[in-house]
């Protein structure tokens, strides 16, 4: 199937609802709003589960999983950075604290989103151990 990219308004309008979402604690309604039923998340590193998951339902399940595992104390959501008709990135910063061993880390990863046919259909993050 050919995939129909947005124009660049419709893209910043998708990126600049993703950052909204999740600056002001939304992001399972945006999963709902902004990705397609199919779509794919890719982590940086086997968590136990496989880096990739398939499906809104399944992404729904990281992020509980994520919550939890982990209490954020403070965090900032960057502003999106376009790249083309078809992905931006997005740079998160927290502080969370392990809910298990109460230790906190500090947690920095980049996110690139695909969009098609005006839906987040990929995402990708990147960090370091």
């Amino acid at each position: 199937m050919e995939h129909v990219w947005v124009d660049a308004m419709e893209l910043m309008e998708i990126a600049n609802e993703l950052v909204a979402g999740c600056r002001e604690g939304r992001e399972e309604a945006n999963l709902d709003k902004l990705y397609a039923p199919d779509a794919v998340s890719v982590e940086a590193m086997d968590m136990g589960n496989g880096r990739e998951t398939v499906g809104v339902e399944g992404i729904k399940g990281k992020h509980a999983w994520f919550g939890s595992m982990y209490e954020i104390l403070d965090g900032t959501v960057g502003d999106p950075f376009p790249h083309g008709p078809d992905r931006f990135a997005v740079t998160f910063n927290m502080k969370a604290k392990n809910k298990e061993t109460g230790v906190v880390e500090d947690m920095e990863e980049v996110a690139l989103y695909h969009v098609a046919d005006g839906k987040i259909v990929r995402e990708e993050f990147f960090y370091t151990e």
